[in-house]
Formats: structure tokens, sequence, C-alpha cells
């Protein structure tokens, strides 16, 4: 079984050359283990924190505030 080939995650293309390859981080998904995030090394400054990605920690819980009594 052989590696899958990364995307770059700015310019949506394969990264043939792993040293060519930059880790970003991991997208989480309800569905299953999820995927690694990568860009080219020349597209770092292209690639900006992902919407789905970004969120990290806990989901902030809202509470109602008091009235008055």
């Amino acid at each position: 079984m052989t590696a899958p080939i990364p995307m770059c995650r700015a310019c949506r293309q394969p990264i043939e050359e792993p040293d060519n390859a930059l880790h970003l981080g991991h997208e989480e998904v309800d569905s299953g283990p999820g995927w690694n995030i990568h860009a080219h090394c020349a597209h770092n400054d292209r690639t900006g924190p992902d919407s789905v990605a970004a969120v990290t920690g806990p989901v902030p819980t809202v509470v109602p505030a008091r009235t008055p009594s």
C-alpha cells in the first residue's frame, strides 16, 4: 500500500516531492479520523487559518443572563 500524495491547501495541486511539503495541521471530522493539511513550502505565506481546522479546545457554552428578582 502506498501513502497518499498530499494536496496543497493553497493551490490545490499535488505535492510530488516530500521535501517540498509543509505539514500545517490535522482537520478532525465527525465521520472518521480526519486528514492532514499540507502546503507547498513556497505557499506557506498564502495559507491562512482555516475556519474548521482553527477551532481548538472546548466549545464555549452560553450562560443565560440572570433576571433581577
